[in-house]
């Protein structure tokens, strides 16, 4: 079993640091490295001091292989800046650090998440395909749960999406809970789904709750200070994005607007 735990009694609420380009893609920027680290940063620093229980460290780099590969420019700028971001929040223990390779780069993110003191990784495909606009994605649970194994990574998490805008199971029918029952087996610490129809993201998490009671639920999106009371009434946790960014997507982390959104889940653990 994992040694990796999501915090007990809370609504988990996970804030997105979105990465521009990195060194190694094709769009990246020259000369632009230390802006992005700098900004992730502070954004970790913003979602600290606002009272969230984490950030998930994700890259946003516009066009993807679709296999578990990472190109070594790539992987090192996203060390430095993952450790940065452990540094940075060395004085919250309980903060927790997630490292997201998109677009399913899963053993070059248990490898920095690894090395640099991260606690979990989010796995794009951990089980089955997904068609994506850069081509089918094939999971390979075997080859990561070797490699998180091969480097005694077992203290880190993975949260694997089920059911969401990274995911959706591509090949005959298979409800979202029996993706989450597949991805639990496959070493799953907990699971990640949502959708932007409200009501289907209720009917989601209920369905995962039947099939598997003890899995954790992490919100994959689509929430925001509107219907966070709403949806996290359901679930275990989110992570949270655009609602918590100054000028929209991939904007700098507003501190009162993260705390404005934990203020909200913390009412639902006093009920």
């Amino acid at each position: 079993m994992s040694e990796f735990a999501l915090p007990a009694g809370r609504k988990t609420v996970i804030g997105m640091i979105h990465l521009q380009p990195l060194p190694g893609t094709p769009f990246h920027e020259e000369g632009t490295f230390r802006e992005i680290l700098e900004r992730a940063v502070a954004s970790a620093k913003a979602l600290a001091e606002g009272g969230a229980d984490g950030c998930l460290v994700q890259t946003v780099d516009r066009v993807y292989t679709t296999e578990d590969e990472c190109d070594p420019a790539r992987a090192v700028a996203m060390g430095l800046i993952s450790e940065a971001v452990v540094r940075a929040v060395s004085d919250a223990p309980e903060f927790l650090v997630g490292v997201q390779i998109m677009r399913n780069a899963l053993t070059a993110s248990l490898a920095v998440a690894k090395v640099t003191g991260g606690h979990f990784i989010r796995a794009g495909a951990l089980v089955g395909m997904t068609l994506s606009p850069h081509g089918m994605v094939a999971a390979d649970p075997l080859a990561v749960a070797e490699y998180r194994q091969r480097i005694s990574a077992r203290s880190v998490g993975v949260i694997a999406d089920v059911d969401s805008m990274h995911f959706r199971w591509f090949g005959g029918e298979k409800s979202t809970a029996e993706v989450a029952r597949a991805a639990r087996g496959m070493g799953a610490d907990a699971v990640s789904l949502g959708d932007p129809d409200e009501n289907r993201t209720h009917e989601m998490i209920a369905s995962v709750r039947r099939a598997a009671p003890d899995l954790p639920v992490i919100l994959a999106g689509h929430t925001d200070h509107g219907n966070a009371e709403r949806l996290l009434a359901e679930a275990d946790g989110a992570f949270v994005g655009t609602c918590l960014e100054e000028g929209g997507w991939g904007g700098r982390i507003n501190v009162d607007r993260v705390r404005s959104y934990v203020d909200i889940a913390r009412a639902l653990e006093s009920r």
